[in-house]
């Protein structure tokens, strides 16, 4: 069988599914002659949805032969091995999908064709519900609090709900992959199935026969003698908005209002402000450059005329080279790289850039040599968190494993910082649980971060964890996250909760 019969049936299959015809679209599915590991996943999952068990397992182990890194089918075995009470097997083939993620928090399949997420910490989710099946209710509960930790969304509390069962020594619900997502082929390729007429009908665009509509081939007619001739349009170039500027120094931007440039890169001007700087616009992109970084540039002479060098005259001055003094920075700028109007020398005051990976990527900028205790605090003030819930870690030279960071390792932190860059990771430790307490909010509080939980004055808010003396974390209008504890109060016995 051809690629594009199977390419066809593997489409029509999946329109079957759209139109809730599962069973045509299964039939189609087993008729396709060479298949592949994506359409040995979807036969499974259509068997896996009417629980035909022991089909949809062979259908996995197929998939799984074809392609023996696809989590997704690794996964769905796992649901079938669950499904079947063969809890061991189930527990192999979830902590194989696990594997394949290689310490990612996601697999996104849908360059693949599948809308589908597999998050790390819904896989860890089903690996302590069959450890709990298995009776091994503490390493479910270490599994959870894995989970708890990778997960990136409030969307995710079910994962809260499961580790509170856990404590309780009870079962909870299964994440499954929703029934109806199937692997689809690729919609560029599926365009190329339908015939098209690239050649088209054949039109009479000048003839000495009047009306003539003759559409096909014919021998050649007597031309039309002295036609004038249609003038060539001249070339016009490309006009831009600006004025075009080279640029001759590099520029790091610390603000969202500038706009980061290498020496030789070409920008437009836009505007030239009194206090020198300029707003410019560079790949599509418009923002602040100082205008002495910049010296104007003539396209014409660059597009129409070679570059002409006039022999330098013994009796000639060499001209001074300028000096331009820098221009004022705007508020939030200091500490970039400045050029001094008595040496043109560029100065760097820009310290290091770090890089920190928590739940998102943050980055600030730290002067080189700074104690633990001061990049610490730095991060903790960038991420809005207190510095006594995070732990920060680094990747040391001959390690295979992260190494916490304190400050009898800083000389080793900063020898190993390269480029003017350093990359850290930062975890938030989880503080004591509070059970069951709630709180009435004082005033409205919106979020400022990820973390942060939204309330409006009067909400009853079921706290969740004391993180420290200042901060809560809990659960409100179903959304959970970390705010104030100064903006709440101990919720009295004849208030009801929302």
């Amino acid at each position: 069988m051809s690629f594009v019969s199977t390419l066809r049936q593997w489409d029509e299959a999946v329109a079957c599914v759209e139109q809730r015809d599962p069973a045509s679209a299964l039939r189609i599915f087993l008729n396709i002659e060479e298949k592949s590991s994506k359409i040995y996943f979807n036969i499974g999952c259509l068997y896996l949805n009417n629980s035909e068990l022991d089909e949809a397992e062979k259908a996995f182990d197929r998939s799984i032969g074809k392609d023996e890194h696809l989590a997704a089918a690794f996964f769905q075995r796992g649901i079938t091995f669950y499904k079947k009470e063969r809890f061991e097997e189930s527990l192999l083939d979830f902590q194989q999908a696990f594997k394949q993620l290689r310490g990612n928090q996601l697999i996104d399949y849908k360059p693949l064709g599948l809308r589908y997420k597999l998050y790390a910490c819904e896989v860890l989710h089903n690996i302590g519900l069959v450890q709990a099946q298995l009776g091994k209710w503490e390493k479910a509960q270490e599994n959870l609090l894995t989970a708890l930790n990778l997960k990136a969304d409030a969307k995710f509390s079910h994962i809260d709900q499961a580790l509170d069962a856990i404590l309780k020594q009870k079962l909870f619900p299964l994440v499954e992959i929703r029934a109806g997502l199937l692997f689809k082929p690729n919609k560029h390729y599926v365009a190329e199935l339908e015939k098209r007429d690239y050649l088209g009908k054949a039109k009479v665009v000048s003839s000495v026969v009047p009306a003539d509509e003759f559409s096909g081939f014919a021998p050649l007619q007597p031309q039309v003698d002295n036609v004038p001739s249609t003038p060539k349009v001249p070339e016009v170039l490309r006009v831009f908005e600006g004025e075009p500027h080279t640029v001759l120094y590099e520029f790091y931007p610390e603000t969202k209002e500038e706009l980061a440039v290498l020496p030789g890169n070409i920008v437009f001007v836009l505007q030239k402000g009194a206090d020198n700087w300029a707003s410019v616009v560079f790949n599509e992109k418009r923002g602040l450059v100082p205008y002495n970084f910049l010296v104007p540039l003539d396209v014409v002479t660059m597009t129409s005329k070679p570059m002409q060098i006039e022999p330098l005259n013994e009796n000639d001055d060499i001209p001074a080279p300028p000096r331009r003094a820098p221009p004022s920075r705007p508020v939030g700028t200091e500490g970039l790289k400045t050029v001094n109007a008595e040496t043109n020398n560029i100065r760097d005051f820009s310290g290091c850039i770090v890089k920190v990976h928590f739940r998102f990527t943050i980055a600030v900028r730290i002067a080189h040599g700074q104690s633990y205790g001061v990049i610490l605090q730095t991060i903790s003030a960038k991420l809005k968190l207190p510095a006594s819930t995070l732990t920060l870690c680094y990747v040391k030279e001959g390690v295979d494993e992260r190494v916490h960071l304190e400050d009898s390792e800083m000389e080793a932190v900063w020898s190993s910082v390269k480029d003017n860059r350093l990359v850290l990771w930062c975890s938030m430790t989880e503080g004591k649980r509070v059970p069951h307490e709630k709180v009435v909010a004082l005033y409205s509080y919106a979020s400022s971060t990820p973390e942060d939980l939204d309330f409006q004055q009067g909400n009853i808010i079921t706290v969740l964890s004391k993180v420290n003396d200042e901060w809560l974390e809990g659960q409100c209008n179903g959304k959970t996250g970390i705010f104030p504890s100064s903006f709440v109060k101990a919720l009295n016995g004849d208030q009801q909760c929302d």
